[in-house]
């Protein structure tokens, strides 16, 4: 199983940016999608996470500003990120509790990282 993050780059402060997580190989179920994100000399912290059933999770942070989306037949998670400020800089990872086939119990794999840029 992989899981195939896209779509960071450098924007403006107030600006957007879309990101995609795609899962791929032998997946029987993926219950959470979400992502994460590190700036330099900072934990890894959350960015929204959403449930197969559609729950979803932001910290107050991007509350208003980050919407979350998945579509369960393409494995794929999206990250709409609008009005983006200078502390939304950091490396963005996606992560995924996947069950494999063949497998009794989901495990949590991550993406490789994407790098956001805002410029004030």
């Amino acid at each position: 199983v992989q899981l195939q993050a896209s779509g960071g780059g450098s924007v403006q402060a107030g600006g957007s940016l879309r990101l995609a997580c795609a899962a791929s190989g032998s997946i029987f179920s993926i219950a959470v999608m979400g992502w994460h994100r590190q700036a330099p000399g900072q934990e890894r912290e959350l960015v929204a996470s959403i449930t197969s059933g559609g729950i979803i999770n932001y910290p107050d942070s991007v509350k208003g500003r980050f919407t979350i989306s998945r579509d369960n037949a393409k494995n794929t998670a999206y990250l709409q990120m609008n009005n983006l400020k200078p502390e939304d800089m950091a490396v963005y990872y996606c992560n995924a509790d996947i069950r494999e086939r063949g497998s009794s119990w989901p495990r949590t794999f991550w993406g490789q990282g994407t790098q956001v840029t805002v410029s004030s």
